[in-house]
């Protein structure tokens, strides 16, 4: 059993940033893919980011590349979401969740444990 923990989450103003964490309990957080999800009210999950188990490799939706970082520190369990240039579309509840296994990390249902997501809210 994995245990995930978010942190970061707030409010913003447009052009801001914010950096999430994702603590990890639990497993071997080193063996995992790490992804972060979004999910605005009324609209369903979408992805943001993932990273490999060992940072070899990144995916970024389209909506935030070159806006968000994904990183990870596996000595400390933790991965991270660095968030520059905020937009009001990008207010949603922010979750991470790792799975298993390299290859499609854009498919929420492929995620094995989840967390229990932080707010983010941008204001205009």
């Amino acid at each position: 059993q994995v245990q995930l923990v978010e942190s970061g989450g707030g409010l913003v103003q447009a052009g801001g940033s914010l950096r999430l964490s994702c603590a990890a309990s639990g497993g071997s957080f080193s063996n995992y893919v790490l992804g972060w999800f979004r999910q605005a009210p009324g609209k369903e999950r979408e992805f943001v980011a993932a990273i490999t188990s060992s940072a070899s490799s990144r995916y970024y939706a389209d909506s935030v590349k070159g806006r968000f970082i994904i990183s990870r520190d596996n000595a400390k369990s933790t991965a991270y979401l660095q968030m520059d240039s905020l937009k009001p579309e990008d207010t949603a509840v922010y979750s991470c969740a790792v799975k298993f296994y390299r290859g499609d990390y854009y498919s929420s249902s492929l995620y094995n444990f989840w967390g229990q997501g932080t707010q983010v809210t941008v204001s205009s």
